[in-house]
């Protein structure tokens, strides 16, 4: 545990529930088709409508029999550059795009099926995603989610990171993100702040795209990764700025790493309120936040959607 955790356990932070909203699902189902980033190979996914409380479930088609993989945060077993559900071969890679498009609409209940272990990669962004379940529509369900915030700021940390969830008065989630990766880096510092509800979800963060370095870029095709993908497909960042690319925005990759922290943090299972405080965290910080917040809202919640201590 973190030295910060361990002094928030001490004081008693506490989460409390501020209300409930009604469960949603798909009114029809969706398909988006494209290629993985991570294995070059041709991926179809469908997202069908689920019963109030199921969730977002993965289903591995393509595996015999077919894998159901919750998106929960204890079935998390990888962070980095990505987060993975469930262990080889019955796992889902980089599903925080995917996660992200569900959450960000307010999908509460979906069984999300994919013929391959990874989601399609599409531009690296939740667009697709979100043009798809838009264009289903969804439906109120006669259950009610609970909505959550906390008594007293929580924080994680790693060295140069942090990411805190705050107490606030309203019944909004606020989600600011500082990106800074120092002063010789071709990557200005760069912010956003939004107010997340599905509509700057889908205006301000659904089509802002993945992004890495071009050394990093040049790693990974060593390794065998991407090698089905150009600059243009994402954003590649050169000594002079994003090659073969423009920017959707100018802080397009603050905006990405806000889309990163909706994903993850569906991982949850409810609805949080406060504003959350990222400088320059990653899916390691999102997922131990989550984790966090989990074991402080396990006594609370009902079981179904409870998480493992």
């Amino acid at each position: 545990m973190k030295t910060a955790e361990k002094n928030q356990a001490r004081e008693g932070v506490t989460v409390r529930r501020l209300s409930y909203r009604y469960q949603r699902t798909l009114r029809s189902s969706a398909e988006v088709r494209g290629v993985g980033f991570l294995t070059g190979a041709g991926v179809r996914l469908r997202f069908k409508p689920a019963a109030p409380s199921t969730g977002i479930v993965f289903v591995r088609t393509d595996l015999r029999p077919a894998v159901h993989i919750a998106a929960r945060v204890e079935h998390v077993t990888g962070t980095h550059r990505k987060t993975t559900l469930g262990r080889a071969p019955a796992q889902v890679m980089l599903v925080e795009h995917v996660l992200a498009a569900l959450a960000g609409l307010r999908i509460d209940n979906c069984q999300v099926e994919i013929d391959g272990p990874e989601p399609p990669g599409l531009d690296g962004s939740s667009r697709a995603f979100v043009d798809a379940l838009l264009d289903a529509g969804c439906v109120i369900q006669p259950t009610r989610r609970p909505i959550w915030s906390v008594s007293q700021s929580v924080t994680v940390a790693s060295p140069g990171a942090t990411l805190s969830l705050h107490p606030t008065h309203g019944d909004e989630l606020k989600i600011s993100y500082l990106l800074n990766y120092g002063d010789r880096a071709p990557i200005a510092p760069q912010m956003h702040t939004v107010r997340l509800t599905p509509e700057s979800f889908a205006n301000e963060l659904s089509a802002c795209r993945t992004f890495l370095l071009e050394s990093e870029a040049i790693e990974l095709r060593r390794q065998g990764i991407g090698l089905r993908i150009t600059a243009a497909d994402l954003i590649v960042v050169g000594p002079r700025g994003p090659i073969d690319n423009r920017l959707r925005h100018a802080n397009e990759l603050a905006r990405h790493k806000l889309l990163d922290i909706v994903g993850d943090l569906a991982l949850l299972g409810v609805d949080l309120r406060g504003h959350l405080v990222a400088y320059r965290s990653g899916h390691p910080l999102n997922i131990e936040l989550a984790r966090a917040l989990c074991q402080r809202l396990a006594p609370q919640v009902p079981r179904i959607w409870r998480c493992a201590a």
